[in-house]
């Protein structure tokens, strides 16, 4: 994380190749799977990530999550990712959509978001999505899965390919264990859609993108559910 008392960067820094984590503020990687060319940023005082999934194909480019660092993120997109179409929100919470106006504005992008978060969300939907819908990107598809519980209707983004599935979990699955819950049935929601939609539906090779932090896969984190259950966190 920067110093805040640093200035920041007038551009982002990206590393060509994938470790599966960031430098710090406004650094990133970008590496290519089978017809998917992926970006992961690190934005924002909260260590966000941003996601750029583009079609190689194609060059169309769909964002996740205008997190923060608006002006540089405008910028790399147009310099490094110029057929950014629209822009999906994971999640209601603010540190994830703290640079989505000003993005929206400045590229014209399509805001996609789900029914039930789109009212929390200070930018308006141009697109509401649900649990089972696909999104199209050029000639890639990207599954939609409703995880509900970290806030009331966050969702998730899977994408596979033939060398690689990828899932783009928000803030709901990280590193050890789900994200945070405000109540005890919140919690056991999501618990419930972690394991039912995810762990019984995806194997273990399955890359895990969060919304904060370093990525992880499903094969590390399956031993732990017993474990997130009983500690209640």
């Amino acid at each position: 994380m920067a110093n805040p008392t640093e200035p920041l960067p007038d551009s982002i820094t990206l590393t060509e190749g994938y470790s599966g984590r960031t430098a710090g503020r406004l650094t990133g990687e970008r590496w290519t799977v089978g017809p998917a060319r992926l970006t992961k940023i690190s934005v924002g005082e909260m260590d966000n990530n941003v996601y750029v999934i583009e079609s190689t194909a194609t060059g169309e480019v769909l964002l996740v999550d205008a997190a923060n660092d608006a002006p540089q993120l405008i910028s790399h997109l147009r310099d490094r990712a110029p057929g950014v179409k629209a822009v999906l929100t994971t999640h209601l919470h603010a540190d994830h959509w703290i640079g989505l106006a000003e993005t929206v504005d400045a590229l014209g992008l399509t805001t996609i978001a789900s029914s039930g978060d789109a009212e929390g969300i200070d930018v308006p939907t141009d697109r509401h999505v649900s649990h089972g819908d696909e999104l199209v990107v050029g000639d890639l598809r990207l599954g939609v899965i409703g995880l509900r519980g970290h806030t009331p209707d966050g969702i998730a983004l899977l994408l596979r390919t033939e060398v690689g599935t990828h899932l783009f979990s928000g803030d709901s699955l990280f590193p050890g264990g789900p994200g945070k819950t405000g109540s005890e049935d919140a919690f056991t929601t999501l618990m419930s859609d972690l394991e039912t939609r995810i762990f019984d539906s995806l194997g273990d090779d399955v890359v895990v993108h969060p919304g904060h932090g370093d990525d992880t896969t499903i094969g590390a984190e399956r031993p732990h559910l017993a474990e997130w259950r009983e500690r209640g966190w």
